[in-house]
């Protein structure tokens, strides 16, 4: 009996790990930029790119930002796509002035409604990046600031194949 308990016990635990391990694909969400641009995600697929939940008054954002400019203006012509949700509680006004103000080359939304968070599984807390790969599978979520060598690295990888 005690066999037959630890082979099932052993078969869900397997389970469990093989389906912890299989990559999750990207919400298809449809961002509306600050420009009024509309970027499907969908649409980027053949692209990395980076999803980061922001706020104006978020320090660790903004110690992120000239990382993201430094990654964009390195990655964009091999590929990299790079949008920047505001969170909704961030005035539209203090998104714009500070896209204005750091001179963010890369697509920045707003998320009034907060789907954008709720998409990308409740994010609530700022910053939270996400690396989607080429297939539209998330293949790094990070609550908290990014390290900036890890991420070009990873960027490297699927840039090159």
């Amino acid at each position: 009996m005690k066999i037959k308990f630890f082979f099932i016990l052993l078969v869900l635990a397997a389970i469990g790990f093989w389906q912890f391990q299989l990559p999750i694909l990207a919400p298809e969400v449809t961002f509306t930029s600050i420009t009024g641009k509309k970027i499907e995600l969908i649409k980027l697929q053949g692209k990395p790119v980076i999803v980061t939940f922001w706020a104006t008054d978020c320090a660790g954002c903004i110690k992120e930002v000239p990382h993201l400019i430094n990654l964009y203006n390195q990655f964009h012509p091999k590929g990299l796509e790079i949008i920047a949700v505001a969170m909704y509680y961030d005035p539209p006004n203090h998104v714009v002035e500070m896209t204005k103000a750091k001179q963010i080359p890369y697509d920045v939304a707003l998320d009034l409604t907060a789907a954008h968070a709720h998409a990308f599984g409740q994010v609530q807390l700022t910053p939270s990046t996400f690396l989607i790969s080429p297939t539209g599978h998330i293949m790094t979520q990070i609550t908290g600031e990014f390290d900036f060598a890890d991420m070009k690295q990873q960027l490297e990888k699927l840039l090159t194949g």
